[in-house]
């Protein structure tokens, strides 16, 4: 599946994935419905001990699996990490509102537990992608009942983080910038926006981070880099913040010829510096 080395089910079920063009390339790749969760790995040639997942945005109703997946997955193999792009399922009506981080929790479960990320785990979040990742750094909801997993004494927190243009708490009720902004479609995803707010809910000394975001984003305010940044410091977290002046919602790693084209060589500096590459 695009083009993956290794195809892992995350839960029992096979994988049942429904891609928006079946013929598109991989690194063009949209998932409009997941059934039932994948975990797609991506070896690298001269691996590093360090693993990545790489967790695409789509608003919780597609999945930008090619350009926010695939094209990262590649971008992180050329450094030496082994990368597993995840094809988690939506909040809605079929799958319940906690369904994107139990996908993404077992997943870090999963690699681990595969030994092949002997030297460290990250994530790679952007988009709705970044929201889940900085998730992973956030206390569960005591409220919400855990599927069982296979390796239910793996850590799921990640070494490290990366994230891009998230959506981090600006959608929650009461939290939005726009002023009577209306609950986000379907239900089911609105309400994992009000409960999973990672700025607001980030468990104390977080792992290092990445943050990349464009100053005039017009689909997720800018004040989401600001509210994490200043989150991951008051929890004793270090995290790196770059906002880029004019770039696109969705600026990815193709953006070729604008300022914000340079951040994966920023980022891959930042990994070097806090000793999660070479």
């Amino acid at each position: 599946m695009l083009g993956a080395h290794t195809v892992w089910p995350l839960w029992a079920s096979a994988p049942a994935v429904t891609f928006e063009d079946p013929s598109a390339a991989p690194e063009n790749a949209v998932v409009t419905a997941v059934d039932a969760p994948v975990l797609l790995g991506f070896r690298a040639d001269e691996p590093n001990g360090r693993a990545m997942l790489v967790l695409g945005g789509g608003g919780y109703t597609a999945l930008m699996a090619g350009r926010e997946g695939v094209q990262v997955a590649a971008w992180l193999t050329g450094l030496g990490y082994h990368a597993f792009v995840l094809i988690h399922r939506f909040p809605n009506a079929a799958n319940g509102i906690a369904a994107p981080l139990d996908d993404a929790r077992e997943a870090m479960r999963m690699i681990r537990a595969s030994e092949l990320a002997p030297a460290g785990l990250g994530v790679v979040g952007l988009s709705s992608g970044g929201h889940l990742a900085a998730c992973l750094a956030a206390a569960y909801p005591d409220e919400w009942t855990a599927p069982v997993s296979r390796h239910p004494d793996v850590p799921t927190r990640p070494d490290i983080l990366v994230m891009g243009y998230a959506p981090i708490s600006t959608n929650a009720a009461g939290r939005t910038v726009v002023p009577d902004k209306p609950p986000l479609p379907p239900v089911e995803k609105q309400a994992m926006y009000d409960r999973l707010q990672p700025d607001a809910h980030v468990l104390p000394s977080p792992p290092p981070a990445f943050i990349v975001y464009a100053g005039n984003d017009p689909v997720v305010p800018v004040e989401n880099a600001r509210r994490l940044h200043a989150a991951w410091q008051v929890a004793g977290g270090a995290a790196e913040l770059h906002v880029f002046a004019d770039a696109p919602h969705g600026f990815a790693l193709d953006t070729p010829g604008l300022p914000v084209s340079i951040w994966p060589t920023l980022c891959a500096a930042w990994l070097r510096q806090v000793g999660f590459l070479g």
